[in-house]
């Protein structure tokens, strides 16, 4: 089973890399509006990965199992996040005058799938270490990157895309359906 997390995190480590690639290519990815979240998401991601990985118990049992289910989910709601906004999509703060808001597929249920499917995938490997103080380290860490950018995110896309993001706002919650 551990051969199936370490494949886990290549096939999400690969949609990461293609994501970047992609932006690349197309000339995009700028981070002058970001606000230094890419930097603050790339560290604090690792940094917690990294810290809950050392002090975390051995995969095993349903934890394993558990976990890698939670990753999967995070990763699939990921991809879909990303086909769902299509050219839209980027790594990075941006947001085209032109850019249609987008309410289908999951973003339907909530605002940001992208970055629920990877605290998903942060929570799955959380259970998979069978320790709670690792849990809490992807839980936490993940978590206060990921609202500093989604802020930032949300701040640019009232401006760029205005009544219309607004009303979805009102509409939609955060990251967790119904919920927040």
């Amino acid at each position: 089973m551990t051969i199936v997390l370490i494949v886990t995190f290549a096939a999400w480590l690969s949609v990461e890399v293609t994501l970047a690639l992609r932006d690349l290519i197309r000339g995009k990815g700028s981070t002058a509006r970001d606000r230094g979240t890419r930097s603050t998401l790339v560290i604090g991601w690792v940094a917690a990965f990294v810290s809950a990985t050392w002090v975390a118990g051995h995969p095993k049992g349903w934890q394993l199992i558990t976990g890698l289910l939670l990753m999967w989910a995070g990763l699939a709601i990921r991809i879909w996040s990303v086909l769902e906004l299509g050219a839209s999509f980027r790594t990075t703060v941006e947001v085209d005058a032109d850019q249609p808001l987008v309410e289908t597929g999951p973003y339907r249920f909530v605002r940001h799938p992208s970055y629920t499917g990877m605290l998903l995938l942060a929570i799955g490997y959380g259970v998979t270490l069978d320790s709670w103080l690792s849990l809490a380290i992807l839980l936490v860490v993940p978590l206060a990157t990921t609202l500093r950018r989604i802020s930032v995110e949300e701040a640019t896309m009232a401006q760029v895309l205005g009544d219309p993001y607004q009303a979805y706002k009102q509409r939609t919650k955060r990251l967790l359906p119904g919920l927040w």
